[in-house]
Order: C-alpha cells, then sequence, then structure tokens
C-alpha cells in the first residue's frame, strides 16, 4: 500500500454532521465496529483490481496525462511552463494507472475508461506537480494544472 499515492482533499463537515459527531463521540462509548471484509477477500479484491484491463490506449492516455505535467508545451499548454517548477514523475503514472483501474473495480466495471482516469487524476497528481512563486504569485494551483492538463489532452 503506497500511502502516498493519493492526496484527498476533505473540508469541513456541515454543522449538523459536526453535531452529531460530538453527540456520538461525548458520551465516551465504546464505538461497535463490525467485520465488512476478511483479510482474505480484501486479498481476493487488489488481485482483481490489478488484472483488470487496460486498453493501450488508456495507457497512453495516462502516460500523455503526465508527461504533459513535464513538458507542457509539447502537449499545447506552452503558457504552464512558467508555472510548474517540476512536473509528475514516471511513479505518478503507476500510481494513476492503479488508482485508475480501483476506480473502475468500485463502480463495477472489469475495464478502465477515460472517465476513471479524469475522476481520480487530480487526487494522484495534486501533490506531485510542484509549482513554481511565479504561479504561486499568481494564484495557480497545482489543481488547476492538472485541471487544464486533462481538458487539454486529448482522451480515447
Amino acid at each position: 500500500v503506497d500511502r502516498f499515492m493519493l492526496k484527498l482533499r476533505v473540508g469541513y463537515p456541515s454543522r449538523d454532521e459536526e453535531r452529531e459527531i460530538m453527540r456520538r463521540m461525548a458520551g465516551g462509548h465504546a464505538i461497535d465496529v463490525q467485520h465488512v471484509a476478511t483479510p482474505e477477500a480484501i486479498l481476493e479484491a487488489r488481485g482483481r483490481i490489478a488484472d483488470l484491463y487496460m486498453d493501450d490506449r488508456i495507457v497512453d492516455y495516462i502516460v500523455d496525462i503526465v508527461h504533459a505535467t513535464r513538458e507542457p508545451a509539447a502537449a499545447g499548454l506552452k503558457d504552464l511552463v512558467p508555472l510548474i517548477e517540476f512536473g509528475a514523475s514516471p511513479r505518478a503514472t503507476i500510481a494513476l494507472a492503479q488508482a485508475s483501474r480501483a476506480h473502475a473495480f468500485l463502480r463495477g466495471r472489469a475495464f478502465v475508461t477515460p472517465d476513471d482516469i479524469k475522476a481520480i487524476a487530480p487526487d494522484v497528481l495534486r501533490h506531485r506537480v510542484l509549482t513554481t512563486y511565479e504561479a504561486e504569485a499568481e494564484e495557480v494551483t497545482s489543481d488547476e494544472i492538472v485541471r487544464r492538463v486533462l481538458a487539454t489532452v486529448e482522451s480515447p
């Protein structure tokens, strides 16, 4: 398990949700935890995810997305060149493929689609694309850069 595979954005709970959290936790009662899967079932799911079909066009799409963060001008994103200090590494390519497979699996499919990649790419790439001081001064975030890359790189 790669604990750095994703960087998720988790917002604050609503007022009602926070009130419910407080109510549940203030009592000091033991939390009743139910098993939902056995270790064997988890290992089986991991194997099924790893074996999920990924067409060569999907593989190329993932590589093109990650490569566009390193060579934005070659992807038609010349205006991003001064905003990206370091693009995502080849490890990001691997992480995006794994996360896309998991996303497809959780939606009950045996294959990865471009929509799986688009859905999970911000969480995989936001901490792997490092912006320049110029980007910071212009208030351009890595999330915005990833959005631009996804909007520009042609999907299969």
